[in-house]
């Protein structure tokens, strides 16, 4: 067996044989967790399921939605506290750390399963563990039943050799792997590294590599279990969760991937996309107006001690900010000198959290070229419409904030070390049950309960309100940045923000239509989807009366999403359809019997239609969505 396989194994809910490739698999979950910008939502789903005490080990974390402007972030923050302590969940507050890196530092073990309502979840992967990034109703079913399931995946070998060479690092790895992948390759596959240049990196390098395969639209990524992982569980006094980890000797694969590590040099992510890698070389002397680092993908005390060790001695030229993975990471930076020589060189060390990386503060300025060491540059994601972001390793930041420009780190770092620090005293832990059941749960006036949705018709009939490209990503349907807050208040995310950067005439055009009596259809082409797994974005549609997304291909978390909020997902069977279809066409769907021969008729012609859903969502979506289907299977 691969190593994918073993771990898939051992949590296979009835046992028997691994299924073949594309074929639903039913897994037990050892661990899920929330951010605050999915948790609200997640929390409001599992007190509808009529919860009183998850089954996994569970965690809210709050690192998205952290400004506290206004009363919205705070009032979100004390319910997911209070209901945390009612549901038996550990509570992470504000400016503990983000949730991916406060995995991996304190609740991640090899061999274990996840499931997170985060896309970047995914980058537990680096453990040696099988995390994957979800909806929040799949993550609440997970809470509540400690199962998931999913279409089993394809396992890609990534063959590692050699060592990176200086001046090159781990954002580059994952850098090459997307141009040779690409945005979309990664569908329905798990990417397991493996090869002699494993050893050459460290935990927190492997965790930068696994985090960045959600840009490929990977289901996830692995490492194997070996001495550097034992080495970091050692450092974080976890000696006792390492279990050594590896594919059997002749493991089959369904491809192969040959990477030669001491062949890379340092890549950048051209906006507006992860998929456009180039050199960084071709780049060089680019004038830049911004440098960020840190987010989930580069924030360990290796990724900015780098950064600092560059800058010692020297002033920034332009604007930097840096963002902590954890409090733990900046308190061992403060330990070891860090902090202060960062701010001698005038960079801006802000809170441990997401920050400007979704959008919440640190725009650059109008026009302006960002480089930052995050793991997205979609448009306007960075709260500045017509600013440019492009993705770059923490050594390529530190040498271009230095000269303003576009550079190629100069010189070797050899960085100080610093003992791990324990911040495990920042978590608010569970009580027992019978004292969690007096806990009063605390809802502010914008945490409002969930909309009822109604069944599935046997016919849709409306219009196509949206006709859209390629590359949709949930940015583009639900933005972030300054209307997290909303999140807890479907009405009024959906009419502030849905497709708003795309047409911001939309929402009151769907309502409209939906106030008629007429069922909104969207149309795209391929990768619909991609990017964050919020749940909104399939939410807030179907709360303006969306019921069918017809497109040529979907990413995979956005698929589950449509489908637990009863919005029937669809591709074109012929790529050429797409060209019939135009927006204020009138449409109509029969899904009397969504196991049938599907069809869309537009303009007189018979448009045939295949099922994005799997076989076993075919009840859900009758019912209206996941949480109706739950209430009428599970009473009592």
């Amino acid at each position: 067996m691969n190593l994918t396989e073993k771990i898939i194994s051992r949590h296979l809910v009835s046992g028997g044989e691994l299924p073949s490739a594309g074929e639903v698999v039913l897994l037990t979950i050892d661990e899920a967790f929330t951010q605050d910008a999915t948790g609200t939502m997640c929390m409001l789903q599992l007190e509808a399921m009529g919860i009183k005490r998850v089954k996994p080990l569970s965690v809210n974390f709050v690192d998205h939605s952290m400004m506290q402007s206004g009363f919205r972030n705070p009032d979100d923050h004390e319910y997911l506290r209070t209901v945390s302590r009612k549901l038996g969940i550990i509570y992470s507050p504000p400016g503990t750390g983000i949730c991916h890196f406060l995995n991996i530092e304190n609740f991640v073990k090899p061999g274990m399963t996840g499931i997170g309502a985060d896309s970047h979840t995914v980058n537990a992967g680096g453990m040696g563990a099988i995390f994957f990034g979800a909806g929040g109703y799949d993550v609440a079913l997970a809470m509540a039943t400690g199962e998931y399931s999913i279409p089993m995946p394809q396992v890609v070998q990534v063959h590692l050799t050699g060592a990176l060479p200086e001046g090159v690092m781990a954002m580059d790895v994952i850098l090459k792997m997307l141009s040779i992948v690409g945005v979309k390759g990664g569908k329905g596959k798990i990417f397991e590294y493996a090869g002699p240049g494993v050893a050459s990196l460290s935990l927190t390098e492997r965790a930068t590599i696994t985090n960045m395969g959600a840009e490929m639209g990977a289901s996830t990524s692995i490492f194997p279990s070996d001495e550097r992982t034992r080495e970091y569980l050692v450092s974080r006094r976890r000696g006792n969760d390492y279990q050594p980890m590896a594919a059997d000797e002749g493991a089959q694969y369904a491809d192969r991937i040959d990477i030669d590590l001491s062949g890379l040099e340092p890549l950048i992510a051209i906006y507006p996309s992860p998929g456009n890698v180039e050199k960084i070389s071709e780049h060089a002397g680019t004038p830049v107006n911004q440098v960020c680092v840190g987010s989930c993908t580069n924030s360990s005390f290796e990724n900015i001690a780098s950064f600092a060790e560059l800058l010692k001695g020297q002033r920034v030229a332009v604007d930097t900010l840096l963002y902590p993975g954890s409090r733990a990471v900046a308190m061992q930076l403060a330990n070891s000198g860090y902090i202060t020589s960062l701010w001698q060189s005038g960079v801006r060390v802000m809170e441990n959290g997401c920050g400007a990386c979704i959008g919440q503060g640190g725009s650059p300025v109008s026009k302006g070229l960002s480089l930052r060491t995050f793991n997205r540059n979609f448009p306007k994601r960075s709260g500045t419409a017509d600013a440019q972001v492009h993705l770059v390793s923490p050594l390529v930041a530190a040498a271009s904030a230095l000269s303003g420009k576009v550079s190629m780190p100069d010189r070797r770092v050899e960085i100080t070390s610093a003992p791990q620090v324990d911040d495990t005293a920042s978590f608010v832990m569970p009580i027992p049950q019978q004292q969690a059941e007096q806990v009063e749960v605390v809802r502010g006036p914008n945490i409002m309960a969930l909309p009822d949705f109604d069944g599935l018709p046997e016919r849709l009939e409306g219009e196509v309100l949206l006709k859209l490209g390629d590359n949709i990503s949930t940015d583009d349907i639900q933005p972030a940045g300054i209307y997290l807050p909303l999140r807890s208040n479907v009405k009024e995310y959906a009419m502030q923000a849905t497709f708003n950067q795309v047409d911001s005439t939309f929402s009151e055009r769907a309502v409209a239509h939906r106030d008629t009596g007429g069922h909104g259809v969207l149309v795209g082409r391929e990768n619909y989807g991609q990017g964050s797994s919020r749940e909104h974005a399939a939410l807030c549609p179907r709360w303006l009366g969306i019921r069918a997304v017809v497109v040529a291909q979907f990413a995979r978390i956005h698929v589950a999403n449509l489908v637990n909020f009863g919005i029937v997902p669809l591709t074109f069977r012929n790529m050429g359809d797409y060209e019939k279809v135009n927006q204020g066409d009138r449409v109509s769907i029969d899904v009397s019997n969504l196991e049938a021969d599907l069809f869309m008729i537009v303009n007189g012609e018979k448009l045939p239609l295949d099922p994005a859903f799997e076989p076993k969502d075919v009840e859900v979506l009758k019912a209206g969505g996941a949480l109706p289907y739950f209430k009428a299977t599970h009473r009592g």
